[in-house]
């Protein structure tokens, strides 16, 4: 064997040592992005979790800290790391819970950003920051307030609607006629904390369902279903006894 030779089979055999190093760091990488599967804290979340995976809609009422959003975003950050949906839509009304900051500048994104945080926050602790500034700048994770929501269709998407307490009845009507197929749907909000003076679509949307006897599971969280912390539970309970 020529000098030459020798040269390109030591090239060759150390390329193939550096791509079988970069496999193995890419398994080793895998296996440290795997989440833990999602187990439930009570009874309550428990069916919830059944509700998610065995219909197409959820609708999910309850007070703060029982785990209603963060359950359906690592829902959905789960099933688009699996490859079982095409897209994660994320929306939510943009009704304030005290006095309005004013004119936010920015991209719609950058807009929309700190209504979508505590969503946002739930799938990049799922599916890691990287991957998910990865997946928004690919349109695989979009968050879509209500006001351009009119004249759009979503197919194979985990649709979720948080804070829907805040959605009017018209609000609740756009949302529920723009999925198409292949999607799955997660409502939630709390009635008893809606913002608004007409009353809550979210409240029409669930006597509908019962009226109807529409095949749309409604999963309840009470107050002893929160799991937060003991500091909120003990407020949600104050306030819920004194009637505000």
């Amino acid at each position: 064997m020529s000098k030459r030779q020798d040269k390109l089979r030591r090239k060759s055999h150390r390329r193939f040592g550096g791509a079988e190093i970069l496999e193995l760091h890419s398994d080793r990488f895998r296996h440290e992005r795997e989440a833990a599967p999602i187990r439930p804290l009570n009874a309550a979340q428990a069916v919830y979790l059944e509700a998610m995976g065995s219909s197409p809609q959820t609708v999910v009422l309850g007070p703060a800290g029982t785990g209603k959003t963060w359950l359906a975003a690592v829902k959905a950050a789960d099933l688009y790391r699996e490859r079982r949906i095409g897209r994660i839509v994320l929306t939510r009304p943009n009704v304030p819970g005290g006095r309005g900051l004013g004119f936010l500048p920015g991209t719609l994104e950058e807009k929309f950003g700190p209504w979508a945080a505590p969503l946002v926050e739930a799938i990049k602790e799922r599916i890691g920051a990287g991957a998910y500034e990865i997946a928004v700048k690919n349109g695989d994770i979009e968050m879509v307030p209500f006001e351009v929501m009119r004249g759009r269709s979503w197919r194979d998407c985990f649709v979720l609607l948080d804070e829907a307490q805040n959605a009017t009845a018209h609000e609740m009507k756009l949302f529920l006629t723009r999925i198409g197929e292949d999607c799955r749907v997660v409502i939630n909000g709390d009635v008893s904390q809606c913002d608004l003076k007409e009353g809550s679509g979210l409240a029409t949307v669930v006597e509908l369902i019962r009226a109807n006897d529409m095949p749309v599971p409604i999963v309840e969280f009470g107050l002893d279903d929160i799991v937060r912390s003991g500091i909120c539970a003990m407020w949600v309970r104050a306030f819920h006894e004194a009637r505000l």
